[in-house]
């Protein structure tokens, strides 16, 4: 940066907070390697940026390009070379394992046993490629003929098996220099291309309809298995170990469900009739991978740019600047920050990681304790997710669950949305209250005047909600968006030419690998419920439940919801819960839409619910307070997200359904009724402390305007001014606690 930039921005304090941070396990390469894997990267988000806008080189220039795709691609093809480029790019830039030796240190013997597993990996990729010459030049395949069973499975399936096993094993024992590539990883990114090319073969004859059956070629259910062994490693080494478990809990289930009684018995079902079956529209290759491949990857497209033309430092130091001079600033910079932020990268751990290195430490500056400073970072990253227009890919993936258009999953969630970061607000500056803060100087915060000269930079989320509310589609509405981040980057000091603009791609598809991977496990757990019919099975022991009491049934799915997210990104947590908890809801007779939106804000709270929460465990690590205790503050300060979701069900008004005076007087005693919430939960209410008693009556009067009937509405008015003529009367004067500095 130049002495002249400096000059003009030494007033911001945010730089770079929208920056991935560097995972533990990441390789970080240097020199050739360096310029091998950012081309890689740079060329997997083009290619889907040029596949989702059906851009065609051949159709540029009129000159047939051999071995490159032409597009539009077909659907399934689209998606398997999404995931095997997510697969080839993830194992080159993800270790198994993150104590990386020192010069000297490494362990040659593994890598040199890595390489002789080259072999058997090689040559699965070049007998799919025989195949598929073998198809071209006129061959029947089918799933009968010994001879081509031979072949697939002796000559194909067995040395692709090898490879990726003893890739992954020897992956976890294999030690690297943190600089370089490692050979069992070279090893899986082979497989994952032979995996790719032998389906899209195959895919691409008759033999796409016999997958399930005893026709299906015995190569397909044995490519399914080392695709999903390789999914799962790399989920392993990018998501942790939770998803994981749930997956491999679901694997487990289709061959043990048989000997299990009651509603969890399901039938036998052979493994390669069910591996045929899970790497199809029907499992990986559905709904969450649907998504992944065109919305998910195209937002993280949109975020990079933002990143690289610097508009995402420019949205933290506007909050900086409009709020940080209020009582406990920076716990109300970051939920406008942080939810606007996670809005946009879709990860609720990821963004408190982002800006929470900056807010999380401000608010300990002016007096928040560790564990609260933590909370609310976690609280307001979390919200995100549930912040219109994007809502961090979650609406996309609802709208290809449901069939629901777009516009109307993201018109309903205005409301909930507003409650949600309403509720955080307050509970923040209440919280500021009881303990006497004050906000930022102005000294130190950026100058508004300053900031508000470059409120252009808003203008790709502008243009991004714009064009979805004028009828584009998602896909050309984003890609305006990405195109104006470009545009506006001119009127800064950070304009954004050739280099930058492929670096960006760089950075969007570094970034894309987790949520692909993490896609791709939820397609497992999803086709798993569907195959076993397990989901079916719960619905009817929701019905039954629903017959003592609907509420019981709720609350029952909410737990359930919950418990399904836990330790899980918000994606796969939606995913996996829309197919297992939403089906039955639906049965209740509860509207499509919102079953799946109670389902939805469920599975994102569980980033931030005991005893799993990651967004709060990552807030910990920041601002060094126990994670235990950071989750619970957090569940506390987001207290009004877990009561909205059972709102849906008694006044569908705050969904957008009902005339406008309905849908208006819903919100506002909504609103009215979360400050009561959160004047009971923090025992403070109209400028001094409130009694047990008086907090228990704050919180019925919450509930009842929340529900949001005429006489329910009147009966929590009432309360409030009860309650207010009370803490006026017999309330000592001056209630605020003394300031407390932060541990």
């Amino acid at each position: 940066m130049t002495d002249q930039t400096k000059t003009a921005d030494d007033h911001l304090i945010a730089e770079g907070v929208d920056e991935e941070p560097t995972e533990s396990n990441r390789r970080l390469f240097e020199g050739r390697n360096f310029i091998l894997i950012s081309t890689f990267a740079a060329l997997y988000a083009a290619f889907h940026m040029a596949a989702l806008n059906g851009l065609s080189i051949s159709e540029w220039t009129g000159i047939e390009v051999p071995f490159l795709p032409t597009f539009p691609m077909e659907t399934w093809n689209f998606r398997i070379v999404h995931i095997a480029g997510a697969l080839a790019l993830g194992f080159l830039l993800f270790a198994a394992r993150t104590d990386f030796p020192g010069p000297g240190k490494e362990t040659p013997l593994l890598g040199y046993v890595a390489y002789g597993l080259m072999v058997p990996a090689l040559f699965s990729l070049g007998m799919a490629a025989s195949f598929s010459m073998e198809i071209a030049s006129g061959v029947m395949w089918n799933g009968i003929d010994e001879g081509i069973k031979f072949n697939e499975t002796w000559l194909f399936g067995l040395p692709l098996i090898v490879a990726t096993a003893g890739g992954i094993v020897l992956s976890w024992f294999h030690k690297r220099a943190r600089s370089g590539f490692s050979a069992p990883d070279l090893v899986l990114a082979i497989c994952g291309v032979a995996v790719a090319t032998y389906l899209i073969t195959i895919y691409g004859t008759l033999m796409r309809n016999s997958t399930g059956t005893p026709f299906a070629p015995i190569g397909i259910s044995i490519a399914a298995v080392a695709g999903t062994a390789l999914i799962m490693e790399l989920t392993r080494r990018v998501a942790g170990m939770a998803l994981i478990v749930i997956a491999g809990i679901f694997l487990a289930y289709v061959f043990v469900g048989q000997y299990l009684p009651g509603f969890l018995n399901a039938p036998a079902v052979t493994w390669q009739r069910f591996f045929s079956q899970v790497y199809t529209d029907a499992g990986i290759l559905g709904p969450t991978t649907a998504v992944s491949s065109t919305y998910i990857i195209l937002f993280i497209i949109f975020a990079a740019f933002l990143q690289a033309s610097k508009v995402g430092d420019y949205f933290v130091n506007f909050a900086f600047a409009a709020a940080g001079q209020s009582r406990g600033g920076p716990a109300k910079v970051a939920i406008f920050a942080s939810g606007l932020m996670g809005m946009i990268n879709g990860t609720s751990a990821g963004n408190v990681v982002a800006t929470g290195s900056l807010t999380i430490p401000l608010m300990k500056k002016v007096g928040y304790h560790k564990k609260t400073a933590g909370a609310v970072e976690a609280a307001a990253s979390t919200g995100g997710q549930i912040m219109p227009p994007i809502m961090g890919a979650g609406a996309f993936i609802m709208a290809e669950i449901t069939g629901i258009p777009y516009t109307e999953i993201a018109l309903a969630a205005i409301i909930p949305a507003i409650l949600y970061f309403v509720s955080v607000y307050f509970m923040v500056d209440l919280e500021a209250a009881k303990l006497g803060m004050r906000g930022m100087s102005r000294d130190e915060l950026p100058k508004f005047n300053k900031m508000v000269r470059q409120v252009y930079l808003f203008l790709p989320i502008i243009i991004l909600i714009y064009a979805l509310f004028m009828g584009y589609s998602v896909i050309r509405a984003g890609t305006l968006a990405t195109v104006a981040a470009a545009v506006v980057s001119w009127f800064t000091p950070f304009r954004m030419g050739p280099r930058s603009i492929a670096k960006a791609f760089e950075i969007a598809g570094t970034m894309s690998v987790q949520i692909i991977a993490v896609c791709a496990c939820a397609g497992i757990i999803v086709g798993v419920i569907s195959l076993t019919g397990v989901g079916a099975r719960f619905s009817a022991v929701l019905l039954g439940i629903a017959d003592t009491s609907q509420l019981l049934a709720l609350f029952f799915a909410m737990c359930i919801a919950i418990l399904l997210g836990m330790g899980m990104p918000t994606t796969a947590a939606y995913a996996v819960a829309a197919s297992v908890v939403a089906p039955g809801l639906v049965q209740l007779g509860i509207p499509l839409l919102t079953a799946h939106f109670f389902v939805f804000y469920f599975a994102v709270l569980s980033a931030i619910t005991p005893p799993v929460a990651l967004a709060s465990y990552a807030a910990a690590g920041i601002s060094g307070a126990n994670p235990m205790e950071t989750s619970v503050t957090s569940f506390k300060i987001g207290i009004a997200a877990f009561i909205v979701p059972f709102m849906f069900f008694y006044n569908s008004a705050i969904l957008m359904d009902g005339t406008w005076f309905e849908v208006l007087r819903a919100g506002a005693t909504a609103v009215v009724g979360v400050f009561f919430l959160s004047s009971g939960v923090q025992g403070w209410f109209m400028g001094g402390r409130a009694a047990w008693f008086l907090r228990v009556g704050l919180v019925f009067a919450a509930l009842m305007l929340i529900e949001g009937g005429i006489m329910s509405d009147l009966i929590g008015v009432g309360t409030a001014v009860a309650i207010f003529l009370i803490q006026k009367l017999a309330a000592p004067k001056g209630g605020a606690i003394p300031v407390r500095g932060a541990d």
